[in-house]
């Protein structure tokens, strides 16, 4: 009966989302508006469909009834390719794990884990979970997958999917209400701060291997990594020490009742700016100061997301490149320099106005195809999936005519 229940649970909730879908490329007339629709509509199911996992069940399988019955205790499976792997599917979002891991888990969380603590936890209890693969096995099998789905889909996942980039785009529209103008960054700044993705990648992948290092080489660099010593405890993994998504995840869900906020705000080390299990001050500090910086600036976090820089090195750089699914293509001769696409470009990429023709995807493109939907020009701009034009470019100049 269960099964049947789920199975009912979800071809509703299918329908649904097609219907929204469907209801909103026939009723919407407005060229400039029906992919933002259609794009905000998809953000907004998939934040309870695929991240929180608040409607994909089961419930009541209570990995640790203190915190209450969060989405991380509900496994979407248990063993990919043969080996066990309990954490959750590695699908390239800012899926905390913290609160709601084992859905799906942010890879970058992975990453990190299976280096340091549980390199070697082989036939272990990680937290929460019983590991029975290597760390090795086990990071093989979150780089395989976010390979795969870079390749697929790329930064489409940044643009409709990911529920921080959901948060950005509410911050833009919040700013729209007040009718405050955005603010733009200098060129130079903009290109620094997607470098900075790269730079915040190998800063976490250092230090995982310093923390991890007694495990991995047999030499201990730095104290206190040892099992239930304050390293281990609570410095585990050095990005999410700074997240933003993980304060936000833990406040929505405990404001949402799927976790208890006296159990979660509990377990700090006492001094709440030092570190914290479930949250930091300086997650907290980082959350502000993304929120401050995308009220002003179209889609902030997402210049430097580390997480945006990990698909695109699966995305845009060869060979990978060569093999990307979802491509933005531009037809030269139809372009007249307008420089719209510049100018409605959230994290203001640039490539697609410079660039003279063909695929002018870049590795700072969250696919959000604002560009393709606004520019003025017949066939200029079209959406490629493998090789297949999808949606192109409208004359909208038309029907203001």
């Amino acid at each position: 009966m269960e099964i049947i229940a789920e199975i009912l649970r979800g071809t509703i909730i299918a329908g649904v989302i097609l219907a929204g879908i469907l209801a909103i490329l026939i009723w919407v007339k407005d060229q400039t508006k029906k992919i933002s629709y259609l794009r905000f509509f998809i953000q907004i199911v998939s934040v309870p469909v695929i991240f929180l996992g608040l409607i994909i069940g089961p419930f009541g399988l209570s990995q640790f009834p203190p915190v209450g019955n969060a989405p991380r205790d509900a496994l979407v499976g248990t063993e990919i390719l043969g080996a066990p792997f309990p954490d959750g599917l590695s699908v390239p979002l800012l899926a905390c794990y913290y609160p709601s891991g084992r859905t799906v888990t942010c890879p970058i969380w992975q990453i990190q884990g299976y280096i340091f603590p549980f390199w070697n936890t082989g036939l272990g209890f990680g937290w929460g979970v019983y590991y029975t693969t290597h760390g090795l096995e086990r990071l093989a099998i979150v780089f395989g997958l976010v390979v795969v789905m870079s390749i697929v889909l790329g930064r489409f996942f940044c643009g409709w999917i990911c529920p921080f980039g959901l948060y950005m785009d509410l911050m833009i529209r919040l700013r729209k209400t007040f009718k405050k103008g955005y603010w733009k960054l200098s060129e130079r700044v903009n290109v620094g701060l997607r470098q900075l993705r790269y730079v915040i990648i190998a800063a976490f992948l250092i230090l995982s291997f310093v923390f991890g290092s007694q495990a991995i080489i047999g030499l201990q660099l730095v104290p206190g990594t040892q099992t239930g010593e304050y390293v281990y405890s609570y410095f585990s993994a050095p990005f999410c020490q700074i997240c933003p998504m993980r304060p936000l995840c833990v406040l929505v869900e405990s404001a949402s009742g799927f976790m208890d906020p006296a159990f979660v705000f509990s377990h700090t080390t006492g001094l709440l700016y030092e570190a914290g299990y479930y949250v930091t001050s300086l997650n907290v500090a980082v959350l502000i100061l993304v929120t401050i910086g995308a009220f002003a600036f179209r889609r902030f976090w997402c210049r430097f997301c580390p997480l945006g820089g990990l698909i695109s090195i699966f995305n845009r750089f060869p060979p990978f490149k060569w093999l990307s699914v979802i491509r933005l293509n531009k037809i030269e001769e139809k372009c007249t320099k307008c420089g719209i696409c510049k100018r409605v470009c959230p994290p203001q990429v640039t490539e697609v106005y410079e660039e003279k023709g063909g695929d002018v995807t870049s590795s700072g493109c969250i696919l959000c195809f604002r560009c393709v939907e606004m520019c003025p020009y017949e066939d200029c701009l079209e959406i490629r999936i493998a090789g297949k034009p999808i949606y192109k470019s409208r004359n909208w100049l038309e029907g203001l005519k």
